[in-house]
């Protein structure tokens, strides 16, 4: 794992109703979820692990994730360690009006296990970039084009492609419930309980244009659009079933990006993997969250106070929207160094083009 001051950049995407919450109706948001460009890889699969750091980033404008078939074996898994790295403490627009004061540090809560019984739409995504695996945090998200039958994952831009001058990442894999027992030692464990709804792989995804253009790995440039969703099917297991079949459930997005006075509390959720985390535990915070404006002409960000670290990127952030039911309202996108907070971006039509793009791409292919 990387040290401590190599935090990570962490971040939550959020999108939903406007809706006054009330801190004591948050309790296990994802567990009461529970039911009751992109394009298909056609490469070939050695092409993975060509790394040039002169042309990578140029032969990798499509988006393109051929299955290697053994390749996220558990000791892979285990091994991999999250490539954020945190923003100043003192980042954004420091003017009245635009960012509220940093909030207070919340302490990180473990989920307790078992994850797929307790919140089986929240997973962990395995990833390699040029400097090797790393990871980030997912969420299992409804498909407006399959109604109860979902292969879309919420994520980070970040955790998808680099940004500026960089393209997307590679063997790109979503774990729903991983560990799902909850392990602080995870050596020796069989793939069944790392991996409790199998490995899914994704085959299409999608980021903001303002990521791919602004996004940076430090400064928070890009973040009020670090935003991404992938489609994914599973590859280590016979039957049709889909991704939310398959845990039971998948949760809502919203893209009204509330006001921070309306929002008396959000749940953040993730696998951070940065001291004195090791991501293999899942973790939540329950915050109330201010604004915080990395640039004057851009949409504020979410900010709230939480000790989570690089490797919850991507991890969903909940609200309890008008409906009583659970709402996924943004992700984890940066964090400082300090760990004391962390912010994501504010879901809009931007989020929602994106989202809606990638679900009619797959309409109808099951």
């Amino acid at each position: 794992m990387k040290s401590v001051r190599k935090k990570a950049v962490l971040v939550i995407a959020v999108g939903c109703a406007v809706a006054l919450l009330v801190v004591a109706g948050l309790t296990d948001l994802p567990r009461r979820i529970v039911a009751g460009s992109s394009g298909r890889a056609d490469r070939a699969a050695a092409d993975w692990r060509d790394w040039d750091p002169a042309t990578w980033a140029r032969d990798n404008s499509a988006f393109l994730n051929p299955v290697v078939k053994g390749l996220w074996n558990p000791e892979r898994m285990r091994k991999s360690g999250s490539s954020d790295r945190p923003v100043r403490q003192d980042v954004g627009v420091d003017e009245p009006g635009l960012s509220d004061p940093e909030p207070a540090p919340v302490a990180a809560e473990p989920v307790p296990a078992p994850y797929r019984e307790n919140a089986p739409v929240v997973g962990k995504l395995f990833f390699d970039t040029p400097d090797g695996p790393s990871v980030c945090s997912g969420t299992v998200v409804s498909d407006p084009a399959q109604p109860g039958a979902s292969d879309l994952v919420w994520t980070a831009g970040h955790c998808v492609h680099a940004g500026a001058g960089g393209g997307w990442y590679r063997n790109i894999v979503f774990v729903p419930a991983y560990n799902d027992p909850a392990a602080t030692r995870t050596a020796g464990m069989g793939r069944e309980q790392l991996a409790p709804f199998g490995v899914w792989w994704a085959d299409g995804a999608r980021t903001s244009p303002q990521w791919i253009s602004q996004g940076r790995a430090t400064g928070g440039d890009g973040s009020p659009f670090d935003f991404a969703v992938l489609h994914v099917k599973r590859t280590d297991a016979a039957g049709a079933a889909s991704l939310e079949e398959s845990v039971g459930a998948a949760a809502d997005l919203g893209f009204a990006a509330p006001r921070t006075q309306d929002v008396a509390a959000m749940e953040l959720w993730g696998y951070p993997a940065v001291q004195p985390f090791d991501g293999e535990r899942m973790f939540r915070c329950r915050s109330r969250p201010g604004r915080l404006s990395v640039k004057a002409d851009q949409p504020s960000l979410y900010r709230a106070g939480c000790t989570m670290t690089g490797g919850s990127s991507g991890g969903g952030w909940f609200i309890e929207g008008t409906d009583g039911k659970p709402t996924l309202v943004s992700n984890t996108s940066i964090g400082p160094d300090n760990q004391s907070w962390l912010a994501g971006p504010r879901l809009g039509r931007e989020a929602r083009a994106m989202y809606e793009t990638l679900s009619g791409q797959f309409a109808g292919r099951g």
